[in-house]
């Protein structure tokens, strides 16, 4: 007669043990990475960026470089895999650089940027 393999002899406690630390490393993974003037929150196909005004905001996100240029009232350039864009507050996401962003906000201090695979 054959042992099991290890994984199957791992009691159940160990194994739930394994499964929260992958979960927690994941989890950190997609809590996204910070930047110098910038904070991310990322998801699977999104990452929510927010840009201090009055620095050189720029960071990684989804594969790609993203910088806020500047912004003009209400309106926002950002600059997405190499392309610019301009949008208004609240505006419809709009396609740049292969992924699709939209500024939820603007204030004196800071700018926050969708930027997803999806328009949605």
């Amino acid at each position: 007669m054959t042992n099991p393999p290890a994984y199957r002899q791992m009691t159940p406690v160990r194994r739930a043990a394994g499964l929260f630390a992958g979960l927690a490393l994941g989890a950190a993974v997609l809590a996204g990475c910070s930047s110098e003037g910038t904070s991310t929150d990322c998801g699977l196909d999104a990452c929510t960026v927010t840009f201090d005004r009055g620095v050189n905001a720029q960071t990684s996100v989804l594969g790609v470089e993203a910088k806020l240029i500047g912004v003009d009232g209400d309106k926002v350039t950002i600059e997405v895999a190499g392309e610019q864009l301009t949008l208004t507050t609240g505006q419809q996401a709009t396609e740049v650089g292969g992924l699709y962003a939209t500024v939820e906000s603007a204030t004196a201090e800071q700018v926050v940027v969708r930027i997803g695979r999806n328009a949605g």
